[in-house]
C-alpha cells in the first residue's frame, strides 16, 4: 500500500491528522465502513506475541501512530512518518466535526459515571444532537453480541470505544460487521481525560514523547511496570531492526 509503512511487523499509515479526518468524513458521508486504530510503543510490543491483537490491528482500514516514540522509530528505520496522529486528538476533532455536520456518536467504555460525564461535557460544549447513545465498558462475554446490536440499532455515524487493550481492538474486529456503522475506533483512556479524572501531559512533554512518564506519575502503582517493560522492549526491538537482527 503506497501510503503505508511497516515497522516491527506492524503496518502504519502515513496520513496526517487532516488527511485522516478527511477520509473519515468521506466514509461517513458515503455510508461506508471504516475501522480505525492507533498504535503506540506498548501496543506494538504486545502485537509481537499476541496473535489475536495483531490480527485485529492489521485488519483495520487506518492505522495511525499514537505515540511520539513510534514516529521517532520510523525515522530511525528510514521510513519517516510526517506526524503523530494521537487517538485523543483525533477523537476531539471528530466530535467537533460531528457538531458541524450533524453526525451522531455512540460512546462505549469506562465506568458509568465517567462515560456519563463525557456525554454531558460534550452536550454542554456542543449540543445533544451529536449523542446517539452511550454505555459503560463493564460487560461479560455473553453480553458482547447484545452490545454490538445495541450500537448498531443506535444508527450512530461514529463509535468511540474507551476500553483497555487488547479488549477493545479484539471486540471491534470481532463485531464490526454486526455494529455496521460508518466509523469505529478505540480511544483507550481518552474518556478519563475528557471527564477530568486524568490530566493529559503538557504539550512540551507530548512533543518529547514523555506522556507515558506523566501518566505513570499520576498512577504509579498501576502504570510503572507496564511502561518500564514495554518501553525497554520497544527500544530493544528497534535497535535489533536497525542492525538487521531478527
Amino acid at each position: 500500500m503506497k501510503n503505508r509503512i511497516n515497522i516491527l511487523n506492524c503496518p502504519i499509515d502515513k496520513f496526517t491528522m487532516q488527511e485522516t479526518i478527511d477520509k473519515i468524513d468521506k466514509s461517513i458521508q458515503n455510508k461506508t465502513n471504516l475501522h480505525h486504530v492507533v498504535v503506540n510503543a506498548a501496543k506494538i510490543v504486545y502485537m509481537q506475541k499476541d496473535k489475536e491483537l495483531y490480527d485485529s490491528i492489521v485488519s483495520s482500514d487506518i492505522i495511525n501512530p499514537d505515540g511520539q516514540a513510534v514516529v521517532w522509530a520510523t525515522r530511525i528505520l528510514n521510513q519517516p512518518l510526517r506526524e503523530r496522529v494521537s487517538g485523543i486528538d483525533l477523537m476531539e476533532n471528530l466530535v467537533k466535526l460531528a457538531s458541524e455536520k450533524d453526525y451522531k456518536i455512540f460512546f462505549f467504555g469506562a465506568k458509568e459515571e465517567i462515560v456519563k460525564k463525557v456525554v454531558n461535557n460534550y452536550i454542554s460544549l456542543y449540543n445533544n444532537k451529536i449523542i446517539a447513545g452511550y454505555r459503560n465498558g463493564y460487560f461479560t462475554k455473553k453480553e458482547e453480541i447484545k452490545i454490538a446490536k445495541e450500537i448498531e440499532e443506535s444508527r450512530a455515524d461514529i463509535l468511540f470505544v474507551a476500553i483497555s487493550s487488547p479488549t477493545k481492538e479484539i471486540f471491534l474486529n470481532k463485531y464490526k460487521n454486526i455494529i455496521n456503522i460508518p466509523f469505529i475506533m478505540g480511544v483507550g483512556g481518552s474518556f478519563d481525560v475528557v471527564a477530568g479524572k486524568v490530566k493529559r501531559a503538557p504539550l512540551w512533554m507530548q512533543d518529547y514523547g514523555l506522556e507515558w512518564f506523566y501518566r505513570t506519575m499520576q498512577e504509579p502503582r498501576r502504570m510503572w511496570k507496564r511502561y518500564l517493560i514495554t518501553n525497554s522492549l520497544f527500544i530493544w526491538y528497534i535497535i535489533k531492526a536497525k542492525i538487521g537482527l531478527k
